[in-house]
């Protein structure tokens, strides 16, 4: 992940990296990375995260049909 510094504007560059940070769930991945997780628990969440991704793609097939 790349961010350019214009202008010596670190803040503007820093909260850009943030974003980018978020769009691509390095915080999600960081706060799971923190605690051990069961791997019940684990089989659990994946499998929530998956029919969320599969509802999203459908919802996105009728709208754009």
């Amino acid at each position: 992940m790349e961010v350019i510094v214009r202008d010596n504007n670190v803040d503007h560059a820093l909260r850009i990296l943030k974003k980018k940070m978020q769009r691509e769930g390095v915080y999600r991945i960081m706060k799971l990375k923190r605690a051990y997780e069961k791997p019940s628990v684990r089989k659990k969440r994946e499998a929530s995260e998956s029919k969320r991704r599969q509802r999203k793609m459908m919802h996105r097939r009728v709208q754009s049909a």
